[in-house]
Formats: structure tokens, C-alpha cells, sequence
């Protein structure tokens, strides 16, 4: 009884909140991202599959910030924090696509898509605010053993336990590492030469 009230005592108030964001998480940036775009490519709605394809590269830095998270490498609240601010942008960004959305006529694709654009929005900016007193994690090794900040890497370890139960930490870390190699190699492309030759146009018109 004393050992389970100390457990208590010693968690983390925003545990359960880390918990529910991990969860809504899946709802937003995986589930419903995933309905429109099958919903979009099945009524030939082109603008809202480029967007939805550019959503799931740029995403792609949650995938792996869980397999860094998992290995427990610190840099993953760096990139978690890093994702949240351009999975926004990149719903917004893109000037063509919005004008080829706003000129269609209104749909229920449409109405969801857009629900969905604002309700990521806000998400994210909210996530990413909730984020920024946890970068501390990710320069202190001494911290980043104390349930302060361990609380933000266990739901990854589920995961582990779900989808690889099998598989190293190390190993997924070294996955995770060289996704982050490849993802900020496209992102340096992208800013240092396709964005100065197309700018806000996702067809590069």
C-alpha cells in the first residue's frame, strides 16, 4: 500500500494529459488525415490529395520521433516539438491549393477537410506551447531519466510492445535516427532550393 501511494505521490500531474495527447493524437494526425484521403482520392478531388500527401511526408517526423522516443534519445523532444509547428504549415502553405479548394463548391469532403485543417491547427499550436518547458529533456541526461520527462516516452513503449515486441530499442532508435537523417535532408532541399524556385506553389507553377 505505501509502495502504490509513493507511486502516486511521485507521478507526474500531467501524466494523464500526456496520455490523452498521445491518443487524440492517433484520432488527428492518423485516422481522419487517412479517411480524407482515401475519401478525396475516391472523388477525384486532385487539390485535397496533393495536400493530404503533403501532410503525410511532412508528418512523417511523428513516426519518427516515436522510434526516436523509444531508444529514449533525447533529441525526440526536439523533433516532436519541430513537427508540431510544421504539420500547421504545411496544411496552410501552399497558395494554389487553398484557391483551388476555396473555388470548389461546398461539399461535405470539403467542410471536413477544412474542420480538420483548424482543429490541427489549434492542436498543434497547443502541443507545441505544451512542449517547449519539456526541451530541457533533451540537454539533460540526468533529467531525462526522472519521470518529469520519462512520463512523455512511455506511451512509445507500447507501441513497442504492439507493433515490434521483438525488435531492440537500439535497433528502432537506429531506425529512427536515420529517418531523421533522410526527413532533414528533404526539408534542406525543399527550403534551400525547391522553395526559392516554386514558393508557396505545390505544382511548382
Amino acid at each position: 500500500m505505501e509502495l502504490i501511494l509513493a507511486a502516486t505521490i511521485d507521478e507526474p500531474w500531467f501524466a494523464p494529459l500526456v496520455w490523452t495527447d498521445y491518443r487524440v493524437a492517433v484520432l488527428f494526425t492518423v485516422f481522419i488525415p487517412l479517411i480524407l484521403l482515401i475519401w478525396a482520392f475516391v472523388q477525384k478531388y486532385d487539390a485535397i490529395v496533393r495536400l493530404m500527401i503533403i501532410y503525410w511526408r511532412v508528418a512523417s517526423l511523428l513516426a519518427i520521433t516515436v522510434y526516436l522516443m523509444i531508444a529514449s534519445f533525447p533529441i525526440s523532444f526536439l523533433s516532436a516539438l519541430i513537427a508540431r509547428i510544421l504539420i500547421p504549415i504545411s496544411l496552410w502553405f501552399w497558395v494554389d491549393i487553398n484557391e483551388e479548394i476555396d473555388d470548389r463548391p461546398p461539399s461535405p469532403l470539403k467542410l471536413t477537410l477544412t474542420s480538420w485543417r483548424w482543429a490541427m491547427t489549434v492542436y498543434n499550436g497547443i502541443g507545441a506551447l505544451c512542449l517547449i518547458p519539456f526541451l530541457s529533456c533533451a540537454v539533460d541526461s540526468k533529467l531525462l531519466a526522472t519521470r518529469y520527462c520519462q512520463v512523455w516516452l512511455e506511451p512509445t513503449f507500447l507501441y513497442k510492445q504492439y507493433f515490434h515486441p521483438n525488435s531492440t530499442t537500439g535497433f528502432l532508435g537506429f531506425l529512427g535516427i536515420i529517418g531523421l537523417i533522410i526527413y532533414f535532408l528533404c526539408l534542406s532541399y525543399f527550403v534551400l532550393v525547391r522553395l526559392g524556385r516554386q514558393g508557396r506553389s505545390a505544382m511548382g507553377h
